[in-house]
């Protein structure tokens, strides 16, 4: 039996490799890959999965597993900081698509319960995919990668509700309303008593195991498995336990070193949960799910994208705002799999409609990612036809903030460096005009008095509309490579003489900016060990010179966080 089941896993596994290698040369994620190995190791094709039970307790745990590392990063605390933008997008499109998705379910002729449930899986967008792909476009620390992880984070939030929710409705014969108030009873007092656990007694625990790193991690482990067999005990759902074992521990200071270390261990168990799926299609009724995954996967794709730029339109971003960040939902979730799953499990719906949301996942995140992918060369494509949604309700007017013509400066991008350099502009007396794609940044400069100005680097014809006859100075603190040398380009048909300063965070692109006519190029991390460099020649081994320096550095952070600024996450 053991020697069966190493074969097998042997045998999964190597198909796994070149499954996934074929996927990341296509530039798909791995879920994909791993679908797929299913698909061909199930009993249509390969018929590589004997030891099923087996392979579904492997599955099980890769849930278990991933919804307590979901629980560690989702920290209470955390809620708090979620901008408006971030609420009314996450809230507004899941809304939106499970009202739409529940129609075109009807119109398919599926029942009641399975729309819900369908309508349900569609609204929720894939985290680990979508952050993937926007650190690979170092797009994590733009303002649509931020508005879109904040999102993201609501959307997960409320991904977690649902299946707490639905893991509870497992009742024997009992009204729907007495298995829903004994439900709330029961989620209430456990999520009480592991509050006040996690709040109080964990801390203490972790602090005395953390020096240990092998400990804690054995630690983790046994919690996570405690309080999921807990729930499972007490007729809850193991899923509901790993979530909120992982919450309890996200209240230590410990949270990020459990993780990290924990998604070894889930990326291997999972594997089994996505290949166990992709096994289970049923492709005898595969031409009965082709058309309604069809629809439903359009819904998505365009559906999704569509919602998010009508929303963020509404809250005043541009139009390249709104699509970029509207392209990130155009999928769905890892969560909606396991919805169904667990709908399939509590005979809410017939197994074919877990066949049905893995082919519309199969075709949404191979969809989303090329989307996402070439968006840079989508966007111009679609730019004259994304105007619209642009002017409904904006509340930043493009030109009401500044009464000059001309200006000797113009600087791309306040947050961060924009804000430094500022700072010296001003001393120089110069006319300095500010453009920012961020409404609420617009807004504050124009309370503050600055001359100031709404739209995106990215727009051709805003860049036009710009008067460069008495420009000496352009800055850009944007560090995306096309940006930049639409401004190059810009500054190219000005035909005079302009100092072009730009920022980049690759050597291979700055080396491409100074070849298209940028003046200077800042490399921040570089820049940074220039910086210390000259002063260990300045100071030396002068204590009080460093002390110096470091007073006036807390001053500016302290006045730099009182302004609500954020440095970058550093990936690398």
């Amino acid at each position: 039996m053991a020697t069966s089941i190493f074969i097998e896993l042997t045998l999964l596994f190597i198909l796994t490799i070149v499954i996934s290698g074929l996927a990341r040369l296509l530039k798909q994620p791995l879920i994909v890959g791993y679908i797929i190995t299913g698909i061909l190791a199930g009993p249509y094709f390969l018929n590589l999965i004997k030891s099923t039970d087996a392979i579904a307790t492997f599955a099980e745990i890769g849930i278990v597993f991933l919804l307590f590392i979901v629980g560690l990063n989702l920290n209470p605390k955390l809620v708090k900081d979620l901008g408006k933008v971030s609420l009314i997008t996450g809230i507004g499109q899941v809304l939106f698509t499970v009202i739409l998705g529940f129609f075109i379910s009807k119109l398919l002729g599926f029942s009641t319960i399975t729309s819900i449930y369908l309508a349900t899986a569609l609204a929720f967008s894939s985290t680990i995919i979508i952050m993937k792909l926007l650190s690979d476009r170092n797009d994590l620390e733009s303002l649509y990668g931020r508005i879109t992880t904040g999102f993201l984070i609501v959307q997960d939030l409320l991904a977690i509700l649902v299946l707490l929710f639905v893991s509870s409705l497992n009742g024997n014969g009992e009204g729907i309303a007495e298995i829903i108030s004994l439900a709330v009873i029961k989620g209430i007092a456990a999520i009480t008593i592991l509050y006040l656990i996690g709040n109080y007694l964990l801390p203490r625990i972790t602090k005395i195991i953390a020096k240990s790193q092998e400990f804690l991690l054995i630690f983790s482990v046994s919690w996570c498995f405690a309080i999921a067999g807990a729930f499972q005990y007490f007729n809850f759902s193991i899923e509901a336990g790993a979530l909120l074992a992982g919450i309890a521990l996200s209240l230590t200071p410990y949270q990020h070193e459990i993780s990290s270390k924990m998604r070894p261990l889930r990326d291997f168990f999972l594997i089994m949960f996505f290949i166990l799926h992709g096994s289970q299609l049923l492709f005898g009724n595969i031409s009965q799910v082709v058309v309604p995954a069809a629809a439903l996967s359009l819904l998505v794709l365009l559906g999704n994208p569509l919602i998010v730029m009508i929303l963020m339109g509404i809250l005043g971003y541009t139009k390249r705002n709104g699509f970029m960040a509207g392209l990130t939902s155009a999928q769905i979730s890892e969560f909606s799999i396991i919805l169904i799953a667990l709908a399939v499990e509590l005979n809410h719906v017939a197994q074919e409609f877990l066949s049905l949301i893995i082919l519309v996942g199969l075709i949404t995140m191979t969809g989303s990612t090329y989307l996402i992918v070439y968006a840079d060369r989508i966007y111009p494509a679609l730019a004259k036809y994304l105007k619209i949604f642009e002017k409904k309700g904006k509340k930043v007017d493009e030109h009401k903030y500044h009464t000059e013509k001309y200006f000797e400066v113009i600087l791309f991008g306040y947050n961060r460096i924009g804000f430094s350099i500022l700072d010296s502009l001003e001393k120089l007396r110069k006319k300095i005009l500010i453009i920012d794609y961020d409404p609420e940044v617009i807004l504050q400069l124009a309370k503050d008095g600055h001359e100031c100005k709404y739209g995106d680097a990215d727009d051709v014809e805003m860049l036009n509309e710009l008067d460069l006859s008495q420009t000496k100075m352009i800055i850009s603190t944007i560090p995306h490579l096309e940006t930049n040398i639409l401004i190059l380009n810009r500054v190219k048909r000005a035909r005079k003489k302009i100092t072009v300063i730009l920022v980049s965070h690759q050597l291979d692109e700055s080396m491409k900016l100074y070849d298209a006519g940028a003046t200077y190029v800042i490399m921040p991390h570089f820049l940074g060990g220039k910086h210390i460099s000259t002063m260990i020649e300045d100071y030396k081994f002068n204590m009080d010179k460093f002390i110096k320096e470091k007073v006036q550095h807390l001053a500016h952070i302290k006045r730099r966080k009182e302004l609500g600024h954020e440095h970058p996450k550093v990936n690398e």
